[in-house]
């Protein structure tokens, strides 16, 4: 014979009240699962610091869109080399500056926001990926003044062979010192959120 528990008895709203616990349990256990498999803290995370250093290796290794490896064999051998090269920079610098001239104020403006948003968001509500974006565009965006004033430079002065290659040289340099500096004050940013947070979690 079945037994059935009635409608308003307590057992079966004690049945119905685990239910409901389990299925939030459930839901509980699997945004937490999500979130740890997406990692939201980048300064310990070891591919940010990936990310980091192929993104600066990649800006100081192409000057102006050029590969510095080519600046290098123009450089030893000349000829045909260093007129390779001296095309590719004129139709890059022509690229920058027409992007510069028709949309700069649009991307100015754009970039403006964008970095502004990741700077509240970072330092104002502590958001560590926000943090990580904007120690890593910020930097970004002055080699982009950079790269957009050294191609006003070519175009108005038209080095050729040795001079071009010692202004692109020269680009390299600065590029490479905003990346360390960059660096520097990241590993530090980084390093104190870290420490930060495991004194937080240690009860210190």
């Amino acid at each position: 014979m079945e037994y059935r528990v009635p409608q308003g008895s307590p057992s079966r709203k004690c049945a119905v009240r685990f239910r409901e616990n389990d299925e939030r349990r459930l839901q509980v256990n699997w945004t937490e699962t999500v979130f740890e498999v997406i990692d939201m803290r980048s300064f310990s995370n070891l591919w940010f610091w990936i990310a980091l250093a192929v993104v600066w290796s990649t800006a100081s290794h192409w000057v102006l869109g050029v590969p510095f490896d080519m600046v290098t064999r123009a450089r030893r051998h000349g000829g045909q080399a260093q007129a390779d090269l001296e095309e590719m920079v004129r139709i890059n610098v022509s690229r920058i500056l027409y992007i510069g001239r028709v949309s700069g104020l649009v991307l100015l403006g754009f970039l403006c926001f964008v970095l502004t948003s990741l700077a509240v968001l970072g330092f104002a509500y502590n958001v560590e990926f926000a943090q990580a974006l904007f120690l890593l565009g910020l930097p970004m965006s002055f080699v982009g003044a950079l790269s957009l004033s050294t191609a006003r430079l070519i175009e108005t002065e038209r080095p050729e062979a040795e001079v071009l290659n010692k202004r692109l040289t020269r680009h390299r340099q600065y590029v490479q010192v905003i990346g360390m500096l960059s660096i520097f004050v990241t590993a530090l940013w980084g390093m104190w959120q870290n420490l930060d947070r495991s004194f937080l979690f240690n009860g210190f």
